[in-house]
């Protein structure tokens, strides 16, 4: 695994993590309403959190736990093998793990979106 300075947050990113940050998508502001301030299990989440060329959406450092919220073109099949792809290098490369979920989840059952989160940290503890 890589831990330097370079595989996470790059500066050189930083003006596109801001602009994501500024002009997300409204399930993820819904979902950051309910993970930021350490809301589910004390855990500390980031928003827009770089990992090499790949932005997450919200990441738990202490997990190791990537949350993707995925809206129409992730579901063609070029998304699909693409987020495939990104999914396995985060795993191989960092031992990060990744939760996908439809935008419209977390409007029409953010319980059961918020309890897949819990169980994950949960399982990271074990």
């Amino acid at each position: 695994m890589t831990f330097n300075n370079r595989s996470y947050n790059n500066p050189q990113q930083k003006s596109i993590r801001r602009e994501l940050r500024t002009h997300g998508t409204p399930a993820e502001a819904r979902l950051w309403s309910l993970l930021k301030r350490r809301q589910v299990e004390g855990a500390l989440f980031r928003r827009q959190y770089s990992v090499d060329t790949y932005i997450l959406d919200f990441y738990c450092p202490a997990a190791r736990l990537c949350i993707e919220l995925d809206g129409v073109g992730h579901y063609s099949p070029d998304g699909i093998f693409n987020d495939g792809q990104r999914e396995e290098y985060l795993f191989a490369k960092h031992g990060i793990r990744t939760l996908r979920f439809e935008n419209r989840e977390i409007f029409e059952q953010p319980e059961l979106v918020i309890e897949a989160i819990r169980q994950a940290l949960r399982e990271q503890r074990k």
